[in-house]
């Protein structure tokens, strides 16, 4: 079997992350949550016409969420399949994650507010 290029690769890889990213946002609802979010705050952004920089805070703020949503769907999915039983350090692992988008989604309502509030009053 040959061999693929590494352009053939990548190619392939982008598909696959692409298939992940549109089961993530399919299937689970706090993800479709945030989502529903991220297009509230981009229409914020355009009707309070925020600087080039608060957009770049604001896009790298919503990349983070949902990339850290999607790692924390990761870790709850692989821990209910490797001990789809009830476990302490299974629920030890999964609230730790959970914890993690808890502490991100803490920062970017900060940053949100930094950017918003001074416009709205």
């Amino acid at each position: 079997m040959a061999k693929e290029s590494f352009l053939v690769n990548r190619i392939k890889s982008v598909g696959f992350a692409l298939r992940g990213a549109f089961l993530l946002i399919r299937t689970e609802a706090s993800i479709k949550i945030q989502v529903c979010i991220t297009l509230v705050m981009t229409a914020a952004g355009f009707y309070f016409d925020i600087s080039h920089t608060e957009w770049i805070i604001q896009i790298l703020t919503i990349a983070m969420i949902l990339g850290i949503e999607g790692m924390n769907t990761a870790v709850e999915k692989i821990s209910d399949f490797v001990q789809p039983e009830f476990d302490k350090k299974i629920g030890f692992i999964k609230d730790i994650s959970a914890g993690a988008v808890m502490l991100v989604s803490i920062a970017a309502t900060i940053v949100g507010l930094i950017i918003y509030l001074p416009k709205i009053f």
